[in-house]
């Protein structure tokens, strides 16, 4: 049986336990059908890691950025996420954004730094990934304050609400959903899931976090996409094939710095 094509928007291959056996999960990934994955960055310390994994793994594009509740490493400014993004296998800035889940205190720090990403995004004219966590009003306030509808970009690993759905939709986001969509306590999120146009969806993740059902509670890889895809498909009722055609072509329809890879055996008919 033909696999469909997937790919997973947002991975973590850097990080343990994933990096200690790479080519082994790389392996498992192109066995279930992924045959393209963005690792991206939460830290300046660790992109050096990643963007060595992009330029030795074709399959493998990377991003630059600073997650929200990161705050011991160096907090670059726009300029240098400029620069570091001018790399051809960095295809995104990010994952940036708020959390106020496990932040104490003032987060004008965090904002202040959201912002930074958001104008480095659009100075290099590519994508942003965009974390949130109960932070979901200031989120999107800043996204139109600093106008990243100019370049668009996914919010990654989605828990929020149809209505805020909707309100980064119409920012130019994507919606990006991960192995919690396959838990059955989510129903909430798993009705965003049947609502959300296949057209602006895509899947990911996180791994190694977050691992689907029938993973869950265990290291999450790549390989482990398929679960939700094959999810969302149930959810919605459509074949795999559906899912993964549209959330494929969405992935280089935002990611537009990624070159799309020619037709192979595995792809997913459109």
């Amino acid at each position: 049986m033909t696999v469909p094509a997937l790919i997973d928007s947002h991975c973590h291959l850097n990080f343990d336990p994933l990096s200690a056996d790479l080519s082994s999960v790389l392996t498992r990934a192109r066995a279930n059908g992924v045959e393209r994955m963005l690792c991206v960055s939460v830290t300046l310390e660790t992109f050096p890691a990643i963007r060595a994994i992009a330029h030795a793994h074709p399959e493998v594009y990377a991003s630059v950025g600073l997650h929200p509740n990161e705050r011991d490493g160096h907090d670059p400014s726009t300029a240098e996420l400029v620069d570091l993004a001018r790399d051809a296998r960095v295809v995104a800035i990010g994952e940036t954004g708020l959390d106020y889940y496990r932040s104490e205190g003032d987060s004008a720090w965090q904002r202040e730094r959201f912002r930074r990403h958001i104008r480095a995004a659009r100075e290099i004219d590519k994508p942003l990934i965009i974390h949130m966590r109960d932070a979901a009003a200031d989120t999107l306030a800043i996204m139109r304050e600093e106008q990243a509808d100019g370049v668009g970009g996914v919010m990654h690993c989605f828990t929020g609400s149809w209505d805020e759905a909707q309100r980064a939709m119409a920012l130019n986001f994507y919606i990006s959903f991960a192995g919690i969509v396959t838990f059955k306590n989510a129903e909430a999120l798993r009705d965003v899931a049947r609502r959300v146009p296949l057209e602006r969806m895509l899947i990911e993740t996180d791994s190694p976090y977050l691992a689907p059902v029938p993973h869950r509670g265990k290291p999450n890889e790549p390989a482990h996409v398929r679960h939700v895809a094959e999810c969302i498909a149930e959810l919605r009722a459509v074949s795999l094939d559906e899912v993964a055609t549209h959330t494929t072509r969405n992935f280089f329809q935002l990611f537009r710095h990624a070159g799309q890879p020619a037709a192979s055996s595995n792809a997913a008919s459109s």
